[in-house]
Formats: C-alpha cells, structure tokens, sequence
C-alpha cells in the first residue's frame, strides 16, 4: 500500500477541493490535523473504495492526512487514536504502515485487540503487525477466530503461522469438538496446514 494508491482511489470523493487544501495545510500546520480527521467521513463520504479492497473513503482520506505531516507522526497517530472514535481508530490502524514510525505505535495495536471491535482487532492485524512480538501476535490470530475475524485479513499469515500457534488452535479445536461444536472452517484449513503428519499413508 502507498499513499498514491490511495490517492488515486479517492479520485471520485464528493469534495475533492476539500480534501486537496486538507492535505496541503496538514503538510503546513500539523496543529490543524484534528479537524480535517474528524471532518473526513463527511466531507469525502464512508462507503468503500474499490482498490485497495476493504478500505473505505474516510479510512483512506484519513490516512492520507497522517501522511501529510512533515514531522511527528507517531505522536500525532497516537492522539488521533486515544480521542478517536471507532472509525477514526481504524483509520490510524491502517495507516500505520504508511508511516516513518518503526515500532513506536505498537501499544496502539495491544489496545485495539484487547477490545471487542471485530473491526479494530482486523485494522490492527494488518502489515504493520509485524512489528508485534510472536507471542502477541499468536493471541491476536487466536483472537480473530474467538471472535469471527476472518483470517484473511490477518498480513503474513502463512509466514507468521508456527508450531506453537498450531498447538493453540489443536486445544480450542479440542474444546468446540466437546462441546460438540465445529472449528471455523478457515481456522480449520489454517490448523490442518500447519499439521505435519508424523506417518506416510
């Protein structure tokens, strides 16, 4: 993902104007940032974009607008965060990959998969997971299939998936079979996969 991309996919946004001397005053007057966040959704609309799949307008304009500060963008991210509302956290979550920050907003992803937004905790497994240690980022995989999360949306999945993650899935496999419940079928594909049979048919 690259702000042009986004850029591009946001060609056809209601108020182009707007979203244009947005990013030119961000770019020279970080102060302002708030505002044009908040006012994104509705100066250039919620509803999908079609490239890149499973972003939205405002997610993009949002991130577009992290990009344009010249400086400080891990604080700046993490203050759009913390007084954000759900879509505007999601926003950030996106963006992060996008950003000259290194692993500084990394606490950003801890707080989204410790909360109940199937949404946060998908935004928050994107490419800038890579930054989360292994061990917390085998719960936050976990988690999405607790919790429903497709794991399609969970970045370098098969790079990532081990043998301990494997292991996790083989007990709560254990515990839906007596319960007498079925594993998620994506979930259930991952476990087989990571499986490493121990005798040749």
């Amino acid at each position: 993902m690259t702000p042009d991309r986004l850029r591009a996919a946001l060609r056809g946004v209601p108020d182009p104007q707007w979203l244009d001397a947005a990013l030119r005053r961000v770019a020279t007057e970080p102060a302002a940032i708030p505002r044009y966040f908040a006012a994104a959704a509705r100066r250039c609309g919620r509803g999908p974009v079609p490239d890149p799949p499973g972003w939205t307008v405002d997610e993009a304009a949002r991130a577009l607008l992290l990009t344009a500060l010249p400086t400080g963008h891990a604080g700046v991210a993490e203050t759009l965060y913390r007084e954000g509302d759900a879509a505007e956290r999601r926003a950030v979550l996106r963006a992060l990959p996008l950003l000259p920050i290194g692993a500084e907003c990394v606490p950003l992803l801890h707080d989204a998969i410790r909360t109940n937004d199937t949404r946060l905790v998908a935004a928050a497994l994107g490419p800038y997971a890579r930054h989360l240690e292994q061990p917390a980022w085998r719960q936050a995989v976990l988690k999405c299939v607790f919790t429903g999360v497709p794991l399609g949306v969970v970045d370098s999945l098969t790079d990532r998936a081990d043998g301990e993650l494997a292991q996790m899935l083989a007990g709560y496999a254990a515990e839906r079979h007596a319960a007498g419940r079925s594993m998620p079928a994506d979930a259930a594909d991952l476990l087989d996969r990571l499986t490493i049979p121990t005798t040749e048919a």
